[in-house]
């Protein structure tokens, strides 16, 4: 997937306030429309720049785009980083933050790209106004927040950080912080969602305030892996271990256990330490995957083992299977 330059296409700088986007939108717009341009490209560079219009004209898209960076270039392979998001609040509420309803059509000619669809998926051409349950109810906002597995497993209080894109008095976008204490309850998995009641936007003519909805990730942890409520840890084993049968200890997130490994145990077999995944009303289970791991060689007493393991097994053909 190619990196799109929505400001080189509209032919403004990064800097450029709304009004200055606007402007440059229209003058190419006009020249650039298949009903009225001649240009043999006409059709194409007028989707090209109905997109970077419906990305720069809304300061959320504008804001989202921008913390990429600028040391990208048109045309570049790219791929969104991992929870690129996170910690951006968005007008909208759990149905995603940049446009819970609606579909694409916002804008004539605008026919979203890879780029596009992979930054704001396939609803991001949704208009980004005033959803209300009532009149005169406040817009509820969304956030992705990332939070630390073992706060699943125990429950926590943390404060966190957002940031909102707003558009100054002098018509650029700026990012706006603020932070809130959050109870995270035990059990909280991938994808759920947290409500703080009227912490969106506020309501007008006495109305209630919006709600703002957190959904819920989980940072990248060096020990364990996540899939749903089961969590996996890698366990390495020394060979005579996985060959002979050991008792080891095993890390879990909510502290070290004994595990039984049985004889003949190969890499790559998953041992299953049932319920000790992510707690609930339906706990998960946690899996150790067996890796072995070697000793070097690297002395003579070292190499003498090794040549006397091979001399006891003289019939051990380990790629026998890729023969046939």
């Amino acid at each position: 997937m190619k990196y799109k330059d929505y400001y080189e296409t509209l032919g403004v700088p990064r800097g450029a306030t709304q009004d200055d986007i606007k402007h440059a939108y229209r003058k190419l717009a006009r020249k650039y429309h298949p009903d009225v341009s001649k240009m043999a490209d006409a059709e194409a560079r007028f989707k090209e720049i109905n997109e970077a219009n419906e990305v720069l004209k809304d300061p959320e898209k504008r804001a989202a785009y921008d913390q990429m960076g600028s040391n990208w270039k048109a045309g570049q392979e790219f791929k969104p980083p991992p929870n690129w998001d996170a910690g951006f609040e968005f007008r909208g509420g759990q149905g995603g933050p940049f446009g819970a309803g609606g579909s694409f059509g916002g804008a004539e000619g605008f026919d979203a790209s890879d780029f596009f669809e992979s930054l704001f998926g396939r609803r991001g051409a949704a208009s980004s106004g005033a959803r209300r349950r009532g009149a005169m109810q406040g817009e509820d906002h969304h956030a992705k927040v990332l939070i630390d597995l073992e706060d699943s497993y125990r429950g926590a209080e943390r404060t966190i950080s957002l940031r909102a894109p707003v558009e100054t008095p002098d018509g650029r976008v700026a990012m706006q912080e603020r932070t809130l204490d959050v109870h995270i309850p035990k059990g909280i998995r991938t994808g759920q969602h947290l409500r703080l009641a009227k912490q969106g936007s506020p309501g007008s003519g006495g109305g209630s305030a919006g709600d703002l909805y957190l959904e819920i990730e989980f940072k990248p942890h060096p020990v364990f892996r996540v899939e749903g409520a089961d969590v996996s840890v890698d366990l390495p084993l020394a060979l005579w271990e996985a060959a002979l049968g050991a008792t080891v200890d095993v890390p879990t997130p909510e502290g070290t256990v004994q595990l039984t490994i049985p004889k003949g145990s190969q890499a790559g077999r998953k041992l299953r330490l049932k319920g000790r995944g992510l707690p609930g009303k339906n706990p998960g289970d946690l899996y150790a995957v067996l890796a072995i791991v070697l000793p070097k060689a690297d002395t003579e007493a070292a190499r003498a083992a090794y040549e006397t393991l091979a001399k006891a097994f003289p019939d051990f053909r380990p790629r026998a299977h890729l023969q046939g």
